[in-house]
């Protein structure tokens, strides 16, 4: 006797071999286990058979996919945005790196961002208390991205305006070189090395590292450093102008020096920034000056125009700051020193 069931189909292969299949139009068809009427083949029949068999599986998306509406889709948006890629190829670096981290933990990134509030983020701060300047990092790169979110009509309010930054475990920033440790960096590098010749770069035109490994022969016109500075060169870019003091220019004449730039690499190329950094640890490290580092110069620098009388303004003018704010906790110390001395002369004449 021949058993027919619905939807089942026999299929021959070459080898003559039958085999059997549940097949129903707009579905796949599914291999089913002979000879036909076996328990084996009858249930897999009634399984195939079966509404759910057929069930379409949600969709998922695929790892690493973006979802929509959340807070690492917004991040995607930012990164592709006029106002991020307008930053600094640094900045552009430090700030996604900040947003990813941020995305990464406990599976934020695929949370609405439309949920998260200043408490969230009250949180993730007080997560890294002790390390408040990386803290500060995280809260100041989640304004700029819901800064962007409002401008672009994605969200209509900034959580992060309303957590407030940790205070700093060092509020004075980078370690200001002393007349001491000045000394002992010139003892153990003299003129005609390399590493005396970056010291007084930036000693004596008070630059970030990030400007003197550009410097060069190109910039230099009638004694005078003509430059942008390239920190918000592209958002911000402040153009300066400063003359090359006679005991800079007698270093550089003495030193070794590039084609392209006043300092180059073992390879005679010029440096990066954080090339330059590190190697510039090390000439340190040969001193001995643990504390001590190439912005700190900067710092020392300003301070020392602080101790000569130069006005705010004045040594604005040098360090190309646009606001006195930085320059006023740069030169504190020098501020105090000069105030402490003055009236200090004050009660020893009025002792006299």
């Amino acid at each position: 006797m021949q058993i027919r069931l619905k939807y089942v189909v026999e299929d021959t292969d070459r080898h003559g071999n039958v085999r059997l299949y549940f097949r129903k139009a707009g579905q796949p068809k599914i291999r089913l286990p002979g000879p036909m009427g076996s328990p084996d083949f009858m249930a897999a029949y009634k399984a195939a058979a079966s509404p759910s068999a057929h069930a379409k599986e949600p969709k998922r998306l695929k790892t690493g996919a973006i979802v929509p509406g959340s807070i690492r889709w917004l991040c995607s948006e930012y990164f592709k945005s006029a106002p991020f890629r307008e930053l600094d190829p640094r900045t552009q670096y430090v700030r996604r790196g900040l947003l990813e981290r941020f995305c990464q933990r406990n599976g934020d990134g695929d949370k609405p961002f439309r949920l998260l509030q200043p408490k969230h983020l009250r949180q993730r701060r007080d997560d890294l208390i002790e390390k408040p300047e990386a803290a500060n990092g995280m809260l100041k790169a989640v304004r700029q991205l819901f800064k962007f979110a409002i401008d672009y009509d994605h969200h209509d309010r900034n959580p992060a305006m309303d957590v407030e930054y940790l205070k700093s475990k060092n509020p004075e920033g980078f370690h200001a070189w002393s007349v001491d440790e000045l000394r002992k960096f010139e003892e153990r590098h003299p003129i005609g090395t390399k590493a005396r010749l970056a010291f007084a770069l930036m000693l004596y035109t008070g630059q970030r590292r990030s400007d003197i490994i550009s410097f060069g022969r190109q910039p230099v016109r009638d004694g005078w450093l003509t430059f942008t500075q390239h920190k918000n060169r592209n958002s911000k870019p402040v153009r300066l102008e400063i003359p090359i003091i006679p005991e800079l220019r007698k270093i550089i004449d003495a030193s070794p020096c590039g084609n392209l730039t006043f300092l180059v690499t073992e390879f005679d190329r010029p440096f990066t920034s954080n090339g330059f950094g590190n190697w510039f640890r090390k000439r340190c490290n040969e001193a001995g000056l643990k504390e001590c580092s190439a912005h700190g110069l900067r710092k020392a620098a300003a301070s020392r125009l602080a101790e000569l009388g130069c006005t705010e303004f004045e040594i604005m003018a040098v360090t190309g700051h646009s606001t006195s704010k930085e320059v006023t906790r740069y030169t504190r110390a020098a501020n105090q020193k000069i105030r402490a001395t003055s009236a200090m002369r004050r009660l020893s004449e009025e002792q006299k």
